[in-house]
């Protein structure tokens, strides 16, 4: 009965620890190369070495509810990248689809809103995968743990109040990221984001 019980106790523990250390690498985000259309230039996560974290947002040239939110990201941008947490913006929009979206007008946007941060073409849409991004504007938050690895700490909408910042009352992505600088568990970790809809190459343009 004893050899059972330890048999049993052991199964379990070995279970439980392959559990969390699935559901720990589901969150593991993978380095990225993509070419921003701020520079011109090739950007990946490894290019920041003393980085603790990066604030991702997946957004477009056209989406308005993505527009709302130019003057934010710059502030953003310009408070945090001093604290070691970059701004990265990716735009994975299919450019077969949506010629729009394309690397050139990506270039314009940033000149008319006078964006300050990187803003990154995901052309073989592979970033918005790994991330399982849907919507822009769509915000992550990872952080470097121990490893060195990034995790994904928070995801989904910037704020409550697109059109009328003043009057936001979540704010939700500033709130995760102050909460990671003082080393505290981020407090919501998931909201709804809403906006324009990223359909993935080769996929039914349904709202489904």
């Amino acid at each position: 009965m004893k050899k059972i019980l330890i048999f049993f106790y052991t199964i379990t523990f070995v279970f439980v620890c392959c559990s969390f250390n699935f559901i720990d690498k589901s969150k593991i985000v993978s380095n990225f190369k993509l070419k921003s259309a701020t520079t011109n230039s090739w950007i990946s996560l490894s290019d920041y070495k003393e980085a603790r974290g990066f604030i991702i947002i997946f957004t477009c040239n056209k989406c308005p509810m993505a527009r709302f939110y130019s003057k934010r990201l710059n502030q953003m941008e310009a408070k945090y990248k001093k604290l070691g947490v970059p701004l990265l913006a990716i735009n994975s929009m299919d450019t077969l689809t949506y010629a729009e979206e394309s690397f050139k007008l990506m270039q314009k946007k940033i000149k008319k809103e006078q964006l300050t941060f990187p803003y990154l073409q995901d052309k073989k849409q592979n970033v918005a995968k790994e991330f399982k991004a849907t919507h822009t504007p769509q915000a992550f938050v990872i952080w470097k743990n121990k490893s060195g690895k990034y995790i994904i700490k928070y995801q989904g909408a910037i704020d409550d109040n697109a059109g009328e910042p003043e009057k936001a009352k979540n704010h939700f992505l500033t709130n995760a990221v102050d909460e990671l600088l003082q080393n505290k568990e981020v407090s919501t970790k998931t909201s709804e984001s809403f906006g324009c809809r990223i359909f993935l190459r080769g996929q039914p343009q349904t709202m489904n």
